[in-house]
């Protein structure tokens, strides 16, 4: 059975080695690059909760994402599938690995520690402890 990889993808250089490490140990796995619109990193009108000019936000972001899921995929020299999702970054992969039958999720980490971890968060560590299926978290 062909499996199904899912590598969070942002375009840094911690998702381009956990790319480049699912591409090297699952070489004919079908690979799915993921990366997420994150609505909260527009500028916000006040009191709606929505991005100001919020298509046109949208449009330029989708146009950005595009950009770096081609980046993603010339990494590689394969096929892969892309996809691009709206949405926190962690509920986002979670949610598109419940949906579209992956068998794994592959993530880069920053490799934080102590304070800075706390209060930025962790994304991949988010995932690792939601994710339906088994993450592989590469530093």
């Amino acid at each position: 059975m062909k499996k199904r990889i899912l590598v969070a993808f942002d375009g840094t250089e911690q998702s381009a080695a956990a790319l480049e490490y699912a591409a090297e140990e699952w070489p004919d796995a079908e690979l799915v690059l993921l990366t997420v619109i994150d609505p909260s990193e527009g500028s916000f009108s006040a009191g709606r909760g929505v991005p100001s000019g919020s298509e046109e936000w949208y449009e330029t972001m989708k146009t950005r994402a595009e950009g770096t899921l081609a980046d993603g995929a010339a990494l590689v020299d394969r096929d892969v599938e892309t996809v691009t999702e709206v949405g926190g970054p962690a509920g986002a992969i979670v949610d598109y690995a419940e949906e579209a039958d992956v068998d794994v999720v592959v993530v880069g980490s920053h490799g934080r520690r102590g304070i800075s971890r706390m209060v930025l968060g962790s994304v991949a560590e988010q995932v690792v402890r939601t994710s339906p299926v088994p993450v592989l978290v590469v530093r």
